[in-house]
């Protein structure tokens, strides 16, 4: 008998200046709405953590300007490791190509990048598709490759509307018929 009631005591909070029973049931949500934001800043806070990289608000910005308004063919990004984030690094406009693309590239360092890749399919509609490319070469150093590798979902989640996922670690993983293959 005498653990029940030290249950019972442990289950309400009982405050002398609310006296009503109507008091006890907002508190009791003002709690879950305090337990409930707490967890959801935990499980951010946790992601940020996992892979130590923040996202600046300009990659999200110019990813939004290539989905909606079509204003940029690619975007490469780069984890600016000082600072511990990831940062725009080139832009490139509607006019260049899927080789200028993969000109700015870097041979030896990992970068991500998006592609916005314009096709006719074979009923003859013209169709995009964005890419998200994950370039890490061969050749990059380990710990870039391992910050690359664990801060890649967590970026991508940042970018809403990515349809094509693309890993590779040298250009012929990359080159111009793997992605029609891929946007089909």
């Amino acid at each position: 008998m005498r653990a029940e009631s030290h249950q019972h005591r442990r289950a309400f909070i009982v405050i002398p200046s609310l006296g009503s029973l109507s008091s006890i049931f907002n508190l009791r949500s003002i709690l879950l709405v305090v337990v409930v934001s707490a967890r959801n800043y935990r499980t951010e806070y946790m992601a940020n953590a996992a892979s130590g990289m923040a996202v600046h608000d300009d990659c999200k910005r110019r990813f939004l300007e290539l989905k909606a308004k079509r204003t940029h063919r690619f975007i490469v990004f780069k984890i600016e490791e000082k600072q511990k984030q990831v940062i725009v690094e080139k832009i490139g406009d509607p006019a260049q190509n899927y080789e200028d693309f993969a000109a700015t590239l870097p041979p030896n360092e990992c970068r991500y990048a998006v592609y916005d890749f314009d096709f006719v399919t074979a009923e003859n509609c013209q169709k995009s598709r964005i890419f998200f490319i994950a370039w890490c070469p061969d050749t990059s150093r380990v710990r870039s490759k391992m910050i690359y590798a664990s801060s890649k979902d967590r970026f991508k989640r940042e970018l809403d509307g990515i349809q094509v996922e693309l890993q590779a670690t040298d250009p012929t993983e990359m080159d111009l018929d793997v992605i029609k293959s891929r946007a089909s």
